[in-house]
């Protein structure tokens, strides 16, 4: 049995046993349990009430908050506290393990080492690692000339410089407003580019399946490294390569003392930012039906799609080449669906190529975790596969959420056919390269199909925001892109296609039926 399957086989077996303790739980707690759900709504209500204001309103909501949840822990912690625990360390144990037998190991194209490679590093960053692990003294044992960067020093300069000096491939050892700095000038130039994960958290790296916990096995990239392209993304002409944040974060960063104390401040600007007595934010978006709204707490707008509110995965990006940006609004519009009926929801999601922003004052944002103040309005895009990103070929080479099935009972089965010792999605065996042949009929020969049907219901601006998405597929790229079952599969299109629309309407039913063959 091979370590994948034990993994997988371990998954499942905690997840049963979280899952008959948790079950247990509820029972015995029952109707304690409902109580103490009322508690945590309560609690939950009155801490958000103080969070939004200053002063004693504040201590006492806060207050408020913590008396109701001790109430909901003494109620169900009483003969309960081991078994709730076991069940919360089973579950807890199960994503630990199942992401192991998820985790991948890209197998990416070599090609020749750059004759001429420079690293440019940040001595201060990441609490001096770039001194901590000797990364100038390893980086000339490896042929690669180092160069640190000085207070004061303007960090694309001394990038453009090297690059008109012969550089022909770029490195970066820092924090990921470092690494976007300096993989916007190797794009320029369609040079390889290395990040090495000498930052705090190294979000890039993580991404990109650049170990973090190998800074100096990462100069390898520029010895025998394989080489991907990735995407970037850019705000009014400025590269990033993780997101931008608007809104509440980014009203924090602005402030002095962010970095010495980042949750303490973050907790001052939220009265200020979303108080009934604060400024609030004047910014203004189309959503993927279209239509024009005004943002609420935070809108994040990211190189690629994050994964969100998964138990694993989460805060991760599957893909950077997807093409498209990831933009997510919290708390998001304000008023009531086009019906006048329902709110709508303060949670949105969606993907696109563009996005824009307005606003009638220069708006804060955290670039990268770098603070800014942008004119409006804010034009985003990204530019599909733009840099070539070299990776050392001990490193994985892929993100740690890149083969995560979507939903929880995706995941369970996708686990229980790898504890099986297949492989983790049906179609993955039944999908492969068609030859470019036509059996004869002559032969009695016959084509295997492949179909895909899948079928949702979903609200009419979400059946548009996907059918927009299919249409910015195909206007830009020739293929389509979609994911089944957790796997991810290209269908190439021509440059000529048949489109069909045909609408049915009965009774009680209507049907419209939209078809692109060739």
């Amino acid at each position: 049995m091979s370590d994948r399957q034990i993994a997988a086989t371990a998954a499942l077996a905690l997840a049963a046993i979280g899952a008959a303790l948790a079950l247990a739980v509820a029972v015995q707690a029952f109707p304690r349990g409902l109580v103490a759900l009322a508690c945590l709504a309560l609690a939950a209500a009155a801490a958000w009430h103080g969070l939004l204001r200053t002063g004693a309103a504040r201590v006492a909501g806060l207050a408020l908050g913590a008396v109701g949840l001790a109430a909901a822990v003494a109620l169900v912690a009483s003969d309960l506290l081991l078994p709730e625990l076991l069940a919360v360390a089973a579950f807890a144990a199960a994503c630990a393990v199942g992401r192991g037998a998820f985790a991948i190991r890209a197998q990416l194209p070599t090609r020749p080492p750059p004759r001429r490679p420079v690293l440019f590093f940040n001595p201060k960053s990441g609490g001096g690692k770039a001194a901590r692990f000797g990364l100038a003294r390893e980086a000339r044992a490896r042929g690669i000339e180092p160069i640190a960067l000085r207070p004061g020093d303007d960090l694309e300069r001394l990038v453009r410089d090297a690059v008109a000096a012969g550089a022909d491939g770029l490195a970066m050892a820092g924090g990921d407003g470092s690494q976007a700095v300096v993989a916007a000038v190797a794009a320029e130039h369609d040079l390889p580019y290395a990040c090495v994960p000498a930052g705090t958290r190294n979000h890039f790296a993580l991404d990109l399946g650049v170990d973090r916990d190998d800074v100096v096995g990462a100069l390898d990239a520029f010895v025998c490294g394989g080489e991907r392209r990735v995407d970037l993304a850019e705000v009014n002409g400025r590269v990033f390569v993780n997101n931008v944040s608007l809104g509440l974060y980014a009203e924090a960063v602005q402030r002095a003392g962010y970095r010495e104390a980042k949750l303490r401040t973050i907790l001052g600007a939220v009265p200020d930012v979303l108080g009934p007595d604060g400024h609030g934010l004047d910014l203004r978006w189309r959503g993927p039906d279209g239509h024009r709204h005004r943002s609420g707490a935070a809108i994040l707008v990211s190189n690629n799609r994050y994964r969100l509110g998964r138990a694993v995965g989460s805060g991760t990006r599957p893909r950077i080449d997807d093409g498209l940006l990831g933009i997510t609004v919290a708390s998001g519009p304000t008023g009531r669906g086009r019906s006048g009926r329902l709110p709508q929801r303060p949670w949105r999601e969606w993907t696109a190529p563009t996005f824009q922003v307005e606003a009638g004052h220069p708006v804060p944002a955290g670039i990268d975790g770098e603070a800014l103040r942008l004119r409006p309005p804010l034009r985003f895009r990204v530019r599909p596969r733009a840099l070539r990103v070299r990776i050392a070929p001990h490193h994985p080479g892929a993100s740690p959420s890149a083969a995560l099935p979507d939903g929880l009972r995706a995941s369970a089965r996708a686990l229980a056919r790898i504890a099986a010792g297949r492989e983790p999605h049906p179609a993955s065996e039944t999908l492969a390269p068609a030859p470019d042949t036509t059996p004869s009929t002559e032969e009695g020969a016959k084509m295997d199909i492949f179909e895909v049907e899948q079928k949702e219901r979903l609200s009419r601006e979400e059946a548009a925001a996907r059918l927009r998405d299919l249409a910015d597929m195909l206007a830009r790229h020739n293929d389509i892109r979609f994911e089944r079952g957790g796997m991810r599969f290209t269908v190439k299109v021509p440059d000529e296609v048949e489109l069909k629309l045909e609408l049915e309407i009965e009774s009680d039913e209507r049907e419209l039926e939209i078809e692109l063959s060739w």
